[in-house]
């Protein structure tokens, strides 16, 4: 629970802010001066600290400031003021002042204020905790052999590959494509007595199947046609060291003949030589299909794979990596903002909520790829929901879906299902018909009125799905012939829909922040950014 502290030498102000904030859930502590403050500070952790900026003796509201930085550096700093002037606030700012209040002040304006900096407090410490999480198990910051996790499948991943790392024995990396395996097959590298020695990675896919016995084993000159030099593969530049095979699955049936003389000889031959050279290379290889399938298909031979499958390293998906998935958002957040030289620090709580949610088909790979999206795209220190993709990936089965799906309807409309949340969630009753004189209606957008003779349900009434029913056309409410533009001009935007989404819900609850973010599934602060930027302040507060 956040804990704030109130310092200030009105007796009235303190009784105000301590009644607001027990309100809203907070533990509150009151002190008249800085000297009790020092002592409170020195004995209990506080998530937020409002000072007034003229307190009385021994301490103002800027040395009051800078105690609580050298105390408690955590903490985040309201100044408040009645004398409120430039000089003052950007004194308050260059000392590490959150951000500053002028009295009189709005109740709102104060817990919008410490729910904003709870939120970064808070952050501030999960930082902190994962930089030390992260600092024991990735030493170099940017490396490429990194891999970060705790999870036990991870930890048992890792024993497996230091057991490994230890021998000459080949291994195999099987894992789902976005997983990882290039790391494991790096970090099998640099563990083993050959770290020192070169490491090739190759895609074998990328190789088209007449170049392929030429990149791995090299050819002589006149080889072919085009073969003006001899030619290195790519096995004799891996000597000494490691080579990594990567979807070992897409080579030829002629090139898996040669790889098993390799694995059984330790030997191989360019295209146009007929003297085998040994060659002193450790072989690790990696796939996402499964070659006993091949095997049973033809395309892979039976052989070559028990050579491959010494010891068999799979690499977990990230959702059976329990825990990990914040870890690695937060290093790759560290990673990208030095690369971009951007200044995100930390994720929302409602940011870190949605990657949490997301299954992550695309694993790692995939994860990496939307915090540099969003690094790129945030502004302020703090990446919000908004900065991420929408993670969605289309049509899905609707027993499969998460997020609801559209399906038409036979006359002609467009039928929504939406999905269960762990939220009550506002709706209207669906047999109603839209109409086109209320388009002002906060739930017009789905064809129906919000009308109080209607009134909200929550989710799971069977009343029956909600239709958006056109009103032209076949079918239509209205008859007639389907009249194109009269369709569109009442099809709203995104951002229109959003609006009257959010007015719907204050309309329900009477104009309450704290019931409608519930219901909506935002934070208070998201909802009274988006309140202020639709123009809806004054909704719901005139309903008795």
């Amino acid at each position: 629970m956040t804990r704030i502290l109130v310092i200030d030498d009105q007796a009235s102000t303190l009784e105000l802010l301590r009644k607001l904030f027990v309100k809203e859930g907070y533990e509150v502590d009151v002190m008249s001066d800085g000297e009790q403050a020092r002592e409170q500070l020195q004995g209990t952790e506080y998530d937020v600290v409002f000072t007034d900026l003229r307190l009385g003796y021994p301490y103002d509201g800027l040395e009051v400031l800078e105690m609580v930085k050298s105390i408690q550096p955590r903490a985040q700093v309201v100044i408040m003021t009645a004398f409120s002037s430039v000089e003052s606030s950007v004194l308050a700012m260059r000392g590490g002042a959150y951000d500053y209040i002028t009295k009189p002040f709005k109740g709102e304006e104060v817990l919008l204020l410490a729910e904003r900096a709870s939120e970064k407090a808070h952050l501030a410490e999960q930082v902190r905790s994962l930089e030390q999480k992260l600092e024991g198990q990735v030493p170099e910051p940017d490396g490429p052999t990194q891999i970060v996790g705790s999870s036990p499948a991870m930890m048992q991943m890792m024993r497996l590959v230091t057991q490994v790392a230890r021998t000459d024995a080949t291994a195999l990396v099987i894992g789902d494509s976005g997983t990882g395996k290039e790391l494991v097959a790096r970090a099998i590298h640099q563990l083993s007595p050959r770290k020192n020695g070169p490491f090739v990675a190759v895609n074998c896919g990328a190789i088209p199947e007449t170049l392929q016995e030429s990149e791995f084993f090299g050819h002589a000159k006149g080889a072919f046609t085009g073969a003006i030099r001899t030619k290195m593969g790519l096995f004799e530049q891996a000597s000494k060291g490691t080579l990594f095979l990567d979807e070992v699955g897409e080579t030829s049936l002629a090139t898996q003949v040669k790889l098993l003389r390799f694995l059984q000889e330790g030997e191989v031959r360019k295209v146009g030589e007929t003297r085998s050279v040994n060659v002193d290379v450790r072989l690790v290889a990696a796939t996402n299909r499964d070659l006993v399938d091949m095997i049973e298909e033809g395309s892979f031979r039976e052989d070559l794979y028990y050579r491959l499958n010494i010891v068999a390293v799979e690499v977990p998906p990230l959702r059976d990596r329990d825990g990990d998935l914040e870890l690695l958002a937060s290093f790759f957040l560290q990673r990208y903002s030095r690369k971009l030289k951007s200044e995100v620090k930390v994720f929302s709580e409602e940011a870190m909520r949605a990657l949490k949610a997301h299954h992550w088909p695309g694993n790692v790979r995939e994860l990496e790829n939307a915090v540099e999206r969003a690094v790129t795209l945030a502004r302020g220190p703090i990446l919000h929901r908004e900065d991420l993709p929408s993670f969605d990936r289309g049509p899905r089965r609707a027993e499969e879906s998460t997020t609801g799906s559209w399906s038409t309807t036979p006359s002609g409309g467009w039928l929504a299902q939406p999905a269960p949340r762990p939220r009550p969630r506002v709706s209207w009753d669906s047999e109603r018909q839209p109409n086109p004189a209320r388009s002002d209606d906060p739930a017009a957008m789905f064809g129906r009125s919000a009308s109080p003779a209607v009134g909200p349900r929550e989710v799971g009434e069977s009343r029956g799905p909600a239709v958006w029913r056109p009103l032209t056309g076949p079918g239509a409410v209205g008859g007639g012939p389907f009249n194109r533009e009269l369709e569109q001009a009442r099809f709203p935007s995104i951002e229109e829909m959003e609006r009257r989404h959010i007015e719907a819900a204050l309309h329900l609850f009477k104009g309450s922040r704290t019931e409608a973010g519930k219901a909506l599934g935002i934070s208070k602060a998201t909802l009274w950014r988006k309140i202020k930027r639709f123009g809806l302040e004054s909704v719901g507060r005139d309903q008795s």
